[in-house]
Formats: structure tokens, sequence, C-alpha cells
């Protein structure tokens, strides 16, 4: 395995490190001198880029979070000029103005290294076909699986989302090695596999890469029990670069390895934003390393995890994100994941592992209804009992009481291949 990996990946920790702090004090500069947000934040916090002396530093510079891209839209966060920048990616936009990303050329080659990177450390090899059911357009997913693959040399089958007849179609006459896809949508093409008759385990998938969506130990457990693949999750955001951030390896299956001759992570409180030691729980913050189009400094993902020592890599692992510090539901004092239903999803008979939480008010309080695609042929009794032993598992699990509804399969609206999972109707009642 070892001639297999490049030259970040062969680095010892030492060495590891001395790069970080040349690559993070040259980011610091670089966004500092070009960019007015930066230059003022520092300003404010009485720092140069020179204040950064070693990487533990880096805790005294201030925080990036998402409201401050959104305000400097569309171009006001890019560090070179605009006939430099060679791609632009951006966020749908639906909750506000959305957040843009840029990218030099050479940002797009680190970006193709790192997601080669990852897919080998998936197990993906040259030769391999890659089947990418990421969408392709503003959303970075598809176009940076893409890019990442054709980087190591595989042969891309671009076939974005939807469409889920002809994308079972293509598995079946072009028999990629590779899948590159949001969990939830790999589920609903199982779906589809059973609707044709075809059994899952006889395709030529070997491996499933997943991401764009937190998903739980559970569910890795189904995909790989249905399909006979290794499923592994990849991590990305695309106001850091996009998918290729950090990555799962697959002889161990045990957190995603960061990338950290690229992206500098830290876990902060989520309340106080103090720098947690590696091991605690927290909110994964990160810093670019080698961005020249849009350096990020200390940007809030609002993903909640902890850092882990390497295990099959020199760097430092990310365990699986299960849940976002912003996507938690308070429920009449009650704390709720929507990662937390989804085990209880996945193991209710006669439901599909499709869901979505909506948020209510009944009166003067607030009411939480799980909404759960049911199986193919489930009859109105299992049904029922469905909604019945999901009300009572939240209630005994959680600690909380929600209401649950059984619907029809593929009733539940999906955006570029996944489930938006909380839907908060309280402003509307």
């Amino acid at each position: 395995m070892t001639a297999l990996l490049d030259a970040g990946e062969r680095l010892g920790r030492d060495e590891l490190e001395a790069l970080q702090l040349e690559r993070l004090r040259a980011t610091l500069r670089h966004a500092y001198d070009n960019v007015g947000f930066y230059r003022g934040a520092f300003d404010k916090a009485g720092l140069l880029p020179e204040d950064c002396r070693s990487l533990a530093d880096l805790s005294r510079f201030p925080f990036t979070v998402k409201a401050d891209l959104r305000d400097n839209y569309p171009f006001g966060m890019f560090a070179v000029p605009e006939d430099r920048v060679r791609r632009l990616h951006a966020s749908s936009g639906t909750t506000g103005r959305p957040t843009v990303a840029g990218y030099t050329e050479r940002d797009l080659d680190t970006w193709a290294d790192v997601v080669a990177r990852s897919i080998r450390a998936a197990g993906g090899r040259p030769g391999h076909k890659a089947h990418v059911a990421y969408g392709y357009g503003l959303f970075t997913g598809g176009l940076g699986a893409h890019y990442g693959a054709e980087r190591l040399g595989c042969t891309v089958i671009p076939a974005s989302g939807g469409m889920t007849a002809r994308q079972v179609r293509l598995i079946q006459d072009f028999r990629p090695e590779i899948i590159m896809i949001t969990p939830s949508y790999m589920l609903t093409l199982l779906d589809e596999f059973e609707r044709q008759g075809i059994d899952p385990r006889s395709t030529s998938l070997k491996v499933g890469i997943f991401g764009a969506e937190p998903w739980t130990e559970r569910m890795r457990g189904e995909i790989e029990e249905r399909f006979a693949i290794d499923a592994v999750d990849i991590y990305g955001l695309s106001e850091v670069m996009g998918p290729g951030v950090a990555q799962e390896c697959v002889e161990t299956k045990d957190g995603l390895h960061i990338w950290e001759d690229h992206f500098y992570p830290e876990v902060v409180d989520p309340l106080t934003g103090d720098v947690l030691p590696d091991g605690e729980e927290g909110e994964l913050v990160l810093t670019s390393l080698t961005k020249e189009a849009m350096p990020v400094i200390r940007y809030r993902t609002r993903d909640l995890t902890r850092l882990l020592p390497g295990t099959a890599r020199v760097f430092r692992r990310m365990e699986k994100v299960t849940g976002r510090s912003d996507d938690m539901v308070i429920l009449r004092g009650v704390n709720l994941f929507p990662t937390q239903v989804e085990e209880i999803v996945l193991r209710t008979p006669g439901v599909a592992p499709h869901f979505q939480l909506r948020l209510t008010r009944q009166g003067r309080m607030d009411a939480l209804t799980v909404r759960a695609e049911a199986r193919a042929g489930a009859s109105t009794a299992e049904r029922e009992a469905a909604a019945l032993a999901i009300v009572a598992a939240v209630k005994d699990e959680v600690g909380v009481s929600v209401g649950a509804e059984i619907v029809d399969p593929e009733t539940l609206e999906r955006s570029v291949g996944k489930i938006k999972r909380i839907v908060d109707l309280r402003e509307a009642d």
C-alpha cells in the first residue's frame, strides 16, 4: 500500500507540522494582503499574520462564519483578480444569499489531487470506472468527484442525480467498480434495483464513496449488506474546497483522515469558541493552507465531531459526522439530532430509510412529526405499526414525545440526491 501513497501522505508528523506552519503563515499573509474582510478582522483583533509563530497561535485569530461569506457576496472574499478565477461554485441560496467559491487553475489542480487521493484511500484504482451520481452544476459534488476520479486514472460515468431507473441501467451496462453518491440516494437506487427485480449484490460495484450529508453506522451496515460493497465516507464543503477535505480509508473504516497538508483542523466548543483538546467532541473549524482564489481562515463548519490520531495515514482523523450544531432541534428542552431518528427508522420494519422531521407549533408548544416513507408493498397495518414503533422508540431513546406519519414511497422532497431532513413550519402556523 505504501507504494501507492503520494509525497504528502509519506510525511512524518514533524515534517507535516513544519509544512503546515509554513503554509499557514503564507495563507494568513495572502488573506490579509488581498481580502478586505480579513484585513479588517485581523486589525480589529490587533493581529498581523506574523503573530502566528506556531500552529497553536492560530487560535488567537478570528473565526469566519457563513454569514461573512454571504455579506461579501459575490466576490468580496476572493484574494486574486477575477481574471485569474477559472471556476465558480455556489450554494443554493435557499436560506438567503448563496455562498460563492472561486478557484484558480492551481486550486483546481489541488482539488483534483485531494479527491484522487480520497478515491484511492477508499479503494479505487486507476482503470476503475467511477459512476458519479452527485449533482453537477454549481453544487461542488459532481465536478469535484469527476475531476478527482479522472486525475486518479479512472473512467468517469457522469450520471449526475435523478432518473433513477436510468442510473440502474447504466450500472448494469457499464459495470463500474466505484459509485460516488449521497447515502440517501444510494438507498433510493437500492429500492429501484429491487423494484426491477435485480439483486443489488450482483452488480459490479465494489466501493461506494458517500458524502454531502451525515449518515450513521447502521446505514453503512445496511448498504454494505444489501449491495455487497465497501461503504466509506468522504467529507468536504464548498466554502473550504468541496469534496476531498477528508476521507475514510477502506482498510480501517474508523473515521476520516483529514488531508492536513492542505486543510488545518481545529475542534472548538460550539458555545464559547474555545479550542478543545484532541478527543473531545465539538464543532469542526477548518483553515485552508493552499488555496489561492479564496483562502478561508478558521471557518466554522457547524459539523460536530472530534479529532483522533491517524491510523491508516499520518494525518489526524475526524470522527464520522453524525450531526450539525445548526441541525440540532431543541424540543421541549430535549436536544434531538436527525441521526438519532435515522437509527430508529432504519431498524423499523416496513419503513424505507427516507425520513423528514417536521416542526410545527401546537398552541404554545413546539411539536415534531417524523414523516418516513413506507417500503414498497407495505400494508396499511404494517404502516400503522411502524408509526407506533417510531413514536415509542423516540420517546424511549431520546426522551421526547413526537408524532409519526408513514407516507407513500418516493414522496419526500429530494435535492441533489438527498432529503431535506428538517422542515420548520412553525412560522407558517
